[in-house]
């Protein structure tokens, strides 16, 4: 087992409703399956809750936890809380991140920038904050960040697009600065996935059928032309989380079955 005896934190280990399965709650199954003690965090119990059930009924061992990750409070105690339970903290996996009502430069309000960049970025600093001490007091842990290709990507939405090109250099940043502890902080951008919060969520706010587009999604995707799955993203946070990446730090790795290649 790839994880095993191992405390995994899954920030944002529920998910909204639909037809398939979200980055959050298959990244925290598969982190149990390779056998670590997962805490599950959501700002909906319930959710959380959901999540923790499914490990259970698979014979893994989890908790959940309700934090909203862009109060200092909740962070603060969900350290302490996971410490208290389990002793140490190897690994803090950071899958919040929301892009609802996201425009153009001139068309978009100033509240939906500030809820973006505070959710999108302050919510994974402040996570971070909490948890590094945790890590360098042990001298070690791993740190995996969720980012997106929109980061490097050209696309019309200009407030996910600078959270999550902040992501890439908080990730960055955090990685040299705490190296000397052993601790490793890398970032995945994800490409096109077929999630709850994409289909579901885009579908809705355009008013397209899903079906219309997952075959617009598909079609964008140079790499067998079908979007990727939360378990492609899943396994990659395994790899990074787990001790085979001991030797990797800094990284941002795209997921997204070549898109960003396109660059250039």
């Amino acid at each position: 087992m790839r994880l095993k005896d191992k405390v995994a934190v899954v920030v944002g280990g529920g998910q909204t409703p639909g037809d398939t399965i979200g980055n959050g709650r298959a990244t925290a199954l598969l982190f149990a399956r390779e056998g670590a003690r997962v805490v599950v965090v959501d700002r909906d119990l319930a959710r959380a809750k959901d999540t923790e059930n499914a490990i259970a009924a698979e014979g893994g061992a989890a908790m959940a936890l309700e934090a909203d990750v862009t109060r200092e409070a909740d962070c603060r105690r969900l350290a302490r809380s996971v410490v208290e339970t389990h002793g140490r903290i190897d690994v803090l996996h950071n899958n919040v991140g929301i892009g609802g009502g996201d425009a153009g430069p001139t068309a978009l309000e100033e509240d939906v920038w500030d809820r973006i960049m505070t959710v999108n970025v302050k919510g994974l600093f402040l996570t971070c904050k909490h948890v590094l001490p945790v890590m360098r007091a042990q001298m070690g842990g791993s740190i995996v960040n969720i980012s997106s290709i929109a980061a490097v990507c050209s696309v019309g939405i200009i407030a996910y697009k600078s959270s999550k090109a902040a992501v890439n250099a908080f990730s960055h940043s955090l990685a040299l600065g705490n190296a000397r502890y052993g601790i490793r902080v890398n970032a995945i951008m994800p490409g096109l996935i077929d999630t709850p919060m994409a289909i579901e969520g885009i579908s809705r706010a355009r008013g397209i059928p899903k079906d219309d587009l997952r075959r617009e999604r598909d079609a964008q995707v140079p790499l067998h032309g079908r979007m990727g799955t939360a378990w492609d993203v899943a396994h990659a946070a395994l790899f990074l989380a787990s001790d085979e990446a001991r030797f990797i730090t800094g990284v941002v790795l795209p997921v997204d079955g070549g898109q960003s290649a396109r660059i250039g």
